[in-house]
């Protein structure tokens, strides 16, 4: 479905276009709730599965992953050139991933290991629940359209 706006056509992503997009990417936003307030993180992710896995250490995510927080999760690309981008948004519920066997799992998946101040690093896990996706490109002039 597209809509029309200030020369921009805006469209809705298909749920297999958004895992695609999801899968092809492998570094995002993390949106939590901190006091109240929202704060937006840049975090290293793989696609495992039906859910978002993030290596992090102890601090904010892991905080709000451990309460297991409703998050928000985006990826985007825009191209302001030919004015045309996309962007996929994942809404979840978070957790720490402690079970051994699913450790034993997730360390073996290609994300970056993390290291702050000595900490150790830890996994999150975001389900995804809710995957909404948008497409942004030019709209075309209708009288070049009627020219042609």
């Amino acid at each position: 479905m597209l809509s029309q706006g200030n020369g921009l056509l805006v469209g809705e992503l298909s749920l297999s276009a958004c895992r695609e997009k999801l899968e092809s990417r492998t570094m995002g936003r993390l949106g939590v709730n901190v006091d109240a307030l929202p704060v937006v993180l840049p975090v290293n992710y793989v696609v495992d599965g039906d859910s978002i896995v993030i290596r992090t250490v102890p601090g904010t995510k892991l905080t709000a992953a451990m309460s297991e927080a409703v998050v928000a999760f985006e990826i985007d690309d825009y191209d302001p050139e030919f004015a045309m981008g996309w962007s996929v948004l994942v809404q979840g519920r978070s957790r720490e991933i402690t079970q051994k066997d699913r450790l034993d799992s997730v360390r073996s998946l290609p994300l970056p290991h993390v290291t702050v101040g000595g900490a150790t690093d830890r996994f999150i896990e975001v389900d995804l629940e809710i995957v909404t996706g948008r497409c942004i490109e030019p709209l075309e002039d209708a009288d070049s359209s009627e020219q042609a």
